[in-house]
């Protein structure tokens, strides 16, 4: 039986405990010093001890990161920002195996344990990213939990052949059925939604819709997404990624429509970008879950990111002025507890009993670790470490 204890952790409310595992699961976590420690140890002094944070949507896919660098190209629609990227993508598609795994394993090293990845599916290229993202999901076993969400970038209703592209994407190991602004990309509401959610319903699928939509066209979009998760009895497996309209609605329709996210257990994703961003503090005070994702890093939307959740964090907190330690606590949360719920995990969490998979952060508590990101992490799989940047520049990820 391997058997370590790690002294002097920090919990996310302060507490000093030292944590006892054998056979990578956690056996005890108890009051730092209660009792001798019998067997291997090592004193953590006082850093911070979180379970794996948790990155709840990225495109590994169409990432520059790890390549040489790409000047930005503005666009104008999202239909144009698309095509630009597609060209993009396709010059440089001999390295895009390389840069996903790249971004990954940084990610890792950052202390992930969880990634919902949004991989394109479209006519152009088919199921080759998908194909991609499973070879990664398959080598970083054990490293890296990956989800895999089927997002059709250019449409469904008016891109012939992607409905049953989508399907057969989940007959090879996709998890969740993604969507894309139904109403301007489509200009088919209802032909896009019904779409999404009737392959959702066919293989015990969840669903992650982009949204962009403003005004009228949003209200319509939340209102027929809302109709469709109590249809189907998909309470607490949707979520709606970006949702920038929530943050232009009055607050009569911004009433109604929280409502009914909490009422359907309809996570919010926001990952902080510039433009209007949905009021993270009015949606959790109203009962919605709210939790974020790094998004683009590095691509053809977006020349910024590093792969870090706690970074992400920060950026969501200034964004929504959480600058108070308990409002930090809550934009940790975006990356962990919260994350883990809108993706349905289950045995998350540091408890007796569960499994040995931590991450150390060099901070004194759950604020600094969100407002002051420090680049020193150590990061445990199973019970053993897999990365150690606190003290070393040893890393065993594949």
């Amino acid at each position: 039986m391997s058997q370590t204890t790690l002294r002097n952790g920090r919990l996310r409310d302060g507490g000093l405990v030292d944590i006892e595992i054998a056979d990578a699961v956690i056996r005890e976590i108890r009051p730092a010093g209660s009792r001798p420690v019998a067997g291997p140890s090592e004193d953590l002094a006082g850093r911070l001890v979180l379970p794996p944070l948790v990155n709840g949507h990225a495109h590994l896919d169409k990432t520059f990161f790890g390549g040489d660098w790409q000047p930005h190209v503005p666009g104008g629609s999202i239909r144009e920002r698309i095509e630009l990227e597609k060209a993009r993508r396709t010059a440089l598609d001999h390295t895009a195996d390389e840069r996903a795994f790249s971004l990954a394993r940084t990610m890792v090293e950052f202390g992930t344990g969880t990634l919902r990845a949004h991989v394109d599916i479209d006519p152009d290229v088919g199921l080759g990213g998908l194909k991609r993202m499973l070879r990664l999901r398959e080598t970083l076993a054990g490293y890296l939990n990956v989800q895999i969400v089927a997002f059709p970038q250019s449409g469904i209703v008016s891109a012939p052949g992607v409905a049953d592209l989508l399907e057969e994407a989940l007959r090879l190991g996709a998890d969740v059925v993604g969507g894309l602004d139904p109403s301007s990309l489509d200009g088919d509401l209802d032909g896009h939604l019904d779409a999404v959610f009737e392959l959702a319903a066919r293989h015990g699928a969840g669903v992650d819709i982009h949204l962009h939509e403003d005004g009228l066209a949003a209200l319509a979009e939340y209102r027929a997404i809302a109709e469709r998760v109590a249809a189907y009895g998909m309470q607490g497996s949707v979520a709606l990624s970006h949702a920038y309209g929530l943050g232009r609605l009055g607050e009569r329709d911004f009433d109604e429509i929280a409502g009914r996210l909490a009422e359907r257990r309809i996570s919010i994703m926001t990952n902080g970008p510039a433009g209007p961003v949905p009021p993270v503090l009015a949606l959790v005070r109203r009962g919605v879950n709210v939790f974020s994702g790094t998004d683009n890093i590095r691509d053809s939307w977006w020349p910024f990111g590093s792969g870090d959740p706690l970074d992400l964090a920060r950026t969501v907190a200034y964004r929504n002025s959480l600058f108070t330690d308990d409002s930090l606590d809550l934009a940790l949360g975006f990356v962990t507890d919260r994350a883990a719920a809108a993706l349905g995990l289950r045995d998350y969490g540091l408890r007796a009993g569960g499994p040995a998979d931590l991450v150390v952060v060099g901070a004194t508590g759950a604020a600094e670790a969100v407002a002051a990101p420090p680049v020193a992490r150590d990061v445990l799989r199973a019970g053993r470490w897999i990365s150690r940047r606190s003290l070393t520049t040893r890393s065993d990820i594949p």
